[in-house]
């Protein structure tokens, strides 16, 4: 099981990767099972090595920077794709909306 001191990371990556319904939580879940991966935190985000070899870096409120290919940055891009498209089509569903409303005269 994977341990990191989380005194110095930033507030919006703990959120981001420790809260259940959030962006990074299944790599989270994934560290977790994976005895190859370590994890530390610098400068407030948090540095992922595969056999002392960096692999990935999350930051809060930055891009994850791939370092490396990796099996955790695959499980990274599914979870970015599954995220963009349920922000386009929340993003749709507003334009539809908007777009509904705002020709309708109400007196």
């Amino acid at each position: 099981m994977l341990t990191i001191d989380t005194t110095n990371m930033c507030s919006h990556l703990q959120c981001k990767l420790f809260e259940e319904d959030s962006i990074y939580h299944s790599l989270w879940i994934a560290m977790q099972d994976d005895s190859e991966l370590t994890a530390i935190v610098r400068s407030r985000q948090l540095h992922i090595y595969r056999n002392g070899k960096k692999v990935l870096v999350l930051a809060g409120k930055s891009a994850p920077k791939i370092i490396r290919e990796d099996s955790i940055c695959e499980l990274l891009q599914t979870t970015n794709e599954a995220s963009a498209e349920s922000s386009s089509l929340a993003l749709g569903f507003a334009a539809c909306l908007s777009k509904n409303f705002s020709h309708r005269s109400y007196v």
